[in-house]
């Protein structure tokens, strides 16, 4: 493994313009982490990871690199790209064992994270770093969001998400309240009335978008996003049909594959699938099945009614009348994204949302209500990641900037009230 690493980060050329950088949406400096670990300054490489993305450790396995650095770099248009893939596992994975470092001297502020995905866990991160006391109100028993409960566990092992909640909350002091709905019990007036000075809302999209065809609420139909939630929960069958070809279709599909369903299809409107390249051949090479230009009309017991579509060179896709057929299957699993849940949305009036349902930000990830930020999924609907990181780094700094203003204003008044 060593070996093989140091060989792809010998094969860096060490660009004056790294193109792969550019490609990274969150400007990892990969030149420079190829750079020291080459010099043996391993602790160096992993402390500038992780300080750059709090999540180097999982973007490293899941990141679309054939699309980002990878797919960036300049050895790749004639031959092979360095993948930094390997190289960031590595580093970032020796150098998560090395942290053990305390938390910071408390400032007495108060923040409050609602929800623990990608967009919480960052922020959590970046605000104990500055010395806040941070708590984490998370819906399911564990953190991660989709990171545990929406990507299966042979892409991201378990194990990975709690050593960050080992390394990054346990060890900062940072507070978790597992199974604990904010917008139920608890509201964000009782966060600001027990003292949290800002709230960040990082909830996600958990609500599954729905065909709205007939037979859709049938007893065999599910949907993506619940069964990754808990795939031995479901009970399949022999033959899925998955109506969907996107990243999630694919974690979907090798799921089922590997709890027992022999054969499974995935069916697109168009000639081509959505998911990345790379998860498309993954699926391919496990036996997933795919189908294209069909669309899903009616679902009924024994299967699934499509029709063809016809594909004009600019990609509109037309119905093609009489063309209907029934095509038989023991299930079915609709992944076609996903939208934010409105519970807490519907709590709180003050919060503006966009048609889609996303909650509503400027650029430094202020919604409408003051003091509540919010990032992620929950702001950009489905993304990567590590776009998810990116955004969340600005907003992070936002709410710091945002409770260090607060805190003078309060110190000022006291002065006054002297």
């Amino acid at each position: 493994m060593a070996l093989h690493v140091m060989s792809e980060a010998a094969s860096c050329l060490q660009c004056k313009n790294p193109m792969c950088r550019k490609g990274c949406p969150i400007n990892t400096n990969i030149p420079e982490a190829i750079r020291l670990l080459r010099e043996n300054k391993l602790d160096e490489a992993g402390w500038m990871l992780f300080e750059n993305n709090p999540l180097t450790t999982v973007c490293s396995l899941i990141c679309n690199h054939e699309k980002q650095c990878e797919g960036h770099c300049i050895k790749g248009i004639k031959g092979t790209p360095v993948h930094f893939s390997i190289i960031e596992n590595y580093i970032s994975t020796y150098y998560a064992s090395q942290m053990t470092h305390g938390p910071v001297e408390s400032n007495g502020i108060k923040a409050a994270i609602v929800g623990s995905g990608p967009a919480g866990i960052t922020v959590a991160i970046i605000l104990a770093r500055y010395g806040y006391d941070v708590t984490i109100f998370e819906s399911k028993d564990k953190i991660g969001g989709v990171l545990r409960y929406g990507i299966p566990e042979f892409r991201l092992p378990k194990a990975v998400l709690d050593d960050i909640k080992y390394r990054h909350i346990d060890m900062k002091n940072i507070k978790f309240r597992p199974n604990v709905v904010v917008g139920s019990a608890i509201t964000i007036d009782d966060l600001f009335r027990d003292g949290y000075k800002s709230v960040f809302v990082g909830t996600g999209v958990w609500k599954p978008n729905a065909l709205h065809i007939k037979g859709e609420t049938l007893g065999h139909v599910h949907y993506g996003i619940n069964y990754l939630n808990n795939p031995n929960s479901f009970r399949l069958g022999n033959r899925l049909f998955i109506i969907g070809a996107g990243n999630a279709a694919m974690d979907v599909a090798r799921t089922a594959l590997r709890n027992g369903t022999h054969d499974v299809t995935c069916f697109s409107l168009s000639k081509k699938v959505a998911a990345s390249e790379y998860e498309f051949s993954y699926a391919q090479l496990e036996g997933v099945s795919f189908e294209y230009n069909l669309k899903p009309v009616e679902i009924q017991d024994g299967g699934v009614v499509f029709r063809q579509l016809e594909e004009a060179e600019d990609g509109t896709l037309t119905e093609v009348p009489g063309s209907d057929r029934m095509m038989t299957c023991d299930s079915v699993i609709v992944s076609i994204s996903q939208g934010p849940e409105t519970r807490l949305l519907d709590e709180q009036k003050t919060i503006e949302t966009s048609q889609r349902g996303t909650v509503s930000i400027d650029a430094a990830g202020k919604t409408s209500r003051p003091g509540v930020f919010a990032s992620g999924d929950v702001t950009l609907g489905a993304k990567t990641v590590v776009e998810a990181v990116a955004q969340s780094k600005l907003v992070a700094d936002s709410m710091h900037q945002y409770m260090q203003s607060l805190a003078a204003k309060e110190r000022a008044r006291s002065g006054d009230s002297k």
